[in-house]
């Protein structure tokens, strides 16, 4: 995924060749799936605001201030989409308490338990709520940094980074309860 790619199909769509977009739309349509994936879990969903986000961005193609690359130009236009959508039409929130627990602690089957713990581990941030839900996913899951996080989600930094503090302290409340792994260290 190449900087320079990229800012030559921008330059080449805004001089009037539109097939130039469909090299934008290659690069990064699974980047955009996969983070609408991330906030609302489903698949359909997912393709469908990647879509939006797509036709959103070539419609303010001209609106890119080249001072950023245009990976995050797009990301942030598209989280931004995102988060608004799912406030119109949320997803079926789970609450911390609806996280299935470990079903039988004594079990000797070891590798099952793993697998249960993985799962109900990748479907924990689901059950938090949107402000503090966002912000995880951005920072661990598609590896934003805080300044980037912040931007895409036009919040102050330090706002940002309470979210995330508080997002994984109720994270590991709860999951504390299915793993130990989970557990904070004390010092």
């Amino acid at each position: 995924m190449s900087a320079a790619e990229d800012q030559a199909d921008v330059d080449r769509v805004l001089a009037g060749n539109l097939e130039a977009f469909e090299g934008i739309v290659r690069r990064w349509q699974g980047p955009l799936i996969n983070l609408a994936y991330r906030f609302c879990r489903d698949r359909g969903r997912a393709e469908e605001m990647a879509q939006e986000a797509f036709l959103r961005a070539f419609n303010a193609l001209g609106q890119w201030r080249r001072e950023a690359m245009f990976s995050t130009w797009l990301f942030s236009l598209a989280t931004r989409l995102y988060c608004k959508q799912l406030r119109r039409i949320p997803i079926h929130s789970l609450s911390l308490d609806d996280i299935p627990e470990s079903r039988n602690p004594e079990r000797t089957d070891a590798g099952l338990e793993e697998e249960e713990t993985a799962r109900t581990l990748r479907r924990a941030p689901d059950a938090l709520p949107p402000k503090y839900r966002e912000p995880l996913l951005l920072y661990y899951f598609h590896e934003l940094d805080v300044t980037a996080a912040a931007k895409n989600l036009g919040l102050p930094e330090g706002t940002l980074k309470a979210r995330l503090s508080r997002g994984l302290d109720l994270l590991r409340a709860k999951l504390a309860q299915v793993s130990p792994v989970c557990q904070r260290k004390e010092a």
